[in-house]
């Protein structure tokens, strides 16, 4: 667990210097765009209207200042855990007896994916729905991402992430409480499970546990079977981040770091392939919301210092979850619940809540929150 230190815990506030914003519309107002590539919509990449639309507006419609306050309205912190500066958001329910809860964010996402959903927990009561099922919630921005430091070293993984949030939830007093996390947060929620299993509560995942994989076929179904080959169609036509940035992240934050546009492709890309509707993510997703992630990531230059979860693999693995607390889900399909249940001790798992994006919260941050209420009544 390592020496287990909280430095004093110090308010935070993001100020983006105006230098930054000059520089970057200017260089949104110079870009040398490429020619289009024969194939239509997104079958080659970003395609070039949509993508030009969306820069232009970066660079003339979207107001960053506007996004900041959104974002300075909670109340943000900075602390060294075991040596580790790092940066979150604390804010705490107005309703007597609410409940601690750490949310994880993905990759590549930031504080912003919950941007929608926080009022939703720490204030029900605003939002039509039970005062009873209130929420102090800490966002913590994992190592290398937004305004936490970067590791200094390779070999950083989720299972030291999760020792440093479980101490940093000891550091603000909290004894007993929950953890969320989906895409990356399904990684690190189960580590702080592991790392603090007498003061977790539960972990309640986005999406993601029980996904089968080549070891688990001769035990399937013919329905798990036809599931998995599906799966691993839908895997097989998209860009493997994983192989990417395993192998050179360094090569490409060179572009991400110098070109907006790179950087606008890069996760537009992603979060195009993390769409599960017909049309364009920006059809679920506020566009401007998007683009607050994507300036966060180009004002802090962490494309690059993001990618560890990836660059310190040998290979991609499913999350597996853990036993120590009982486990919920948003979203148990694609999943499958036999194969979640040799790792963890399921007690919520839903069919049907809604949700055409990865990144759910950003979508349906309402539905999102009942249910995750409705785990935490489960669990106590």
């Amino acid at each position: 667990m390592g020496s287990d230190t909280t430095t004093a815990i110090r308010p935070f506030a993001i100020e983006v210097p105006q230098a930054d914003l000059d520089d970057l519309r200017e260089r949104l107002g110079r870009v040398r765009w490429p020619r289009e590539l024969p194939g239509g919509g997104w079958e080659r990449g970003v395609p070039l209207p949509f993508l030009r639309e969306l820069a232009d507006h970066w660079r003339t419609g979207f107001d960053w200042r506007r996004q900041e306050r959104a974002l300075n309205a909670l109340p943000q912190f900075t602390a060294d855990v075991d040596g580790q500066a790092l940066h979150f958001a604390h804010v705490r329910s107005p309703e007597p007896g609410a409940v601690p809860l750490l949310l994880n964010h993905g990759w590549p996402n930031s504080l912003v994916e919950f941007l929608p959903l926080i009022g939703h927990l720490t204030d029900p009561r605003a939002h039509g729905a039970d005062p009873a099922r209130a929420f102090h919630v800490v966002v913590p921005s994992a190592p290398g991402y937004g305004y936490s430091a970067a590791p200094s070293a390779a070999g950083w993984s989720t299972a030291r992430t999760g020792g440093l949030w479980a101490r940093l939830m000891r550091a603000l007093g909290y004894d007993r409480y929950g953890v969320q996390g989906g895409d990356l947060g399904a990684y690190i929620a189960p580590a702080v499970a592991q790392a603090d299993p007498g003061r977790v509560s539960g972990v309640y995942i986005t999406a993601g546990l029980g996904f089968p994989t080549e070891a688990d076929v001769p035990g399937m179904t013919p329905e798990e079977l036809a599931h998995y080959e599906g799966m691993r169609k839908w895997s097989a036509g998209g860009l493997d981040h994983h192989a990417l940035l395993r192998r050179g992240p360094q090569t490409f934050d060179y572009g991400w770091a110098d070109s907006p546009v790179a950087l606008l492709a890069w996760m537009a890309h992603k979060f195009q392939e993390f769409h599960v509707a017909e049309g364009a993510f920006t059809d679920v997703i506020d566009r401007d919301l998007f683009l607050a992630n994507v300036s966060l990531y180009w004002f802090t230059r962490t494309a690059g210092t993001s990618s560890w979860p990836m660059y310190d693999t040998e290979e991609s693995a499913w999350p597996e979850g853990q036993r120590h607390v009982p486990t919920g889900v948003y979203s148990g399909p694609p999943g499958i619940r036999r194969l979640a249940e040799l790792r963890n001790d399921v007690v919520h798992w839903p069919e049907d809540n809604p949700g055409r994006h990865h990144f759910v919260t950003m979508e349906s941050p309402g539905p999102y929150a009942a249910d995750l209420r409705a785990f935490f009544a489960k669990v106590g």
